[in-house]
């Protein structure tokens, strides 16, 4: 009887599924060309379990890319419960700027997995705009950030990271963009207006204290 395509993997397979996908992100991003053989014998898995899960290089491609997405995704809710609403964001955008020069070390292996820009087209966007969505719901709530900022502003205003050539000094590059774009999104932020506010609080009953004396 034939398995249901849709059926949940045991967990042994599950295992030899990330494994294969962990080893490929890595291999792929050096090199586009690496032999499917090269990634199944590093990830300890035999031929047929390899193409049972990955039938050609494109499924496998694809999957990779869309791996990397999840990863990257998935960190805004634990970075969210490590740090304040605003540093957990600026952590996660550091961690976008990374995940952008995987993508840009995939590029290659994309244009050769498919040529189809239909394919590629909203790869990965919606688990990104959920991780944004959380994210900037956190801090709007704290009043960390302005009111007011969709995700989709948030994926324009951070658009220059697919630019920045990821053989150079990405890092210094991308940190100075999103500390630029953090500091935007802080502008007007009503916590701020408030530490404001109080600072000016306190600076005038200091001086009023030191007239009486």
């Amino acid at each position: 009887m034939q398995e249901k395509r849709d059926a949940p993997l045991r967990s042994d397979a599950q295992q030899n599924r990330e494994r294969i996908l962990t080893v490929a992100l890595d291999e792929l991003t050096r090199c586009g060309d690496v032999p499917l053989s090269a990634i199944a014998k590093k990830a300890c898995v035999g031929q047929g379990t390899f193409y049972r899960n990955f039938p050609n290089r494109e499924s496998l491609v694809l999957e990779v890319y869309q791996y990397g997405v999840r990863q990257v995704s998935d960190r805004a809710s634990h970075l969210l419960a490590a740090h304040s609403p605003d540093r957990a964001l600026r952590a996660w955008m550091t961690e976008l700027a990374q995940y952008a020069m995987v993508k840009a070390g995939l590029a290659d292996a994309l244009r050769k997995a498919t040529s189809s820009r239909g394919t590629l087209a909203g790869l990965g966007h919606g688990p990104l705009s959920s991780a944004v969505t959380l994210l900037l719901r956190a801090n709007d709530e704290a009043g960390t950030i302005r009111p007011g900022v969709t995700p989709d502003d948030f994926m324009l205003a951070i658009a220059g990271l697919w630019q920045i050539d990821p053989h150079g000094d990405w890092q210094t590059r991308s940190a100075r963009l999103l500390d630029l774009v953090m500091d935007g999104l802080r502008a007007g932020a009503p916590r701020a207006a408030q530490d404001k506010a109080q600072d000016k609080a306190q600076d005038e009953a200091r001086v009023e204290v030191k007239d009486k004396a």
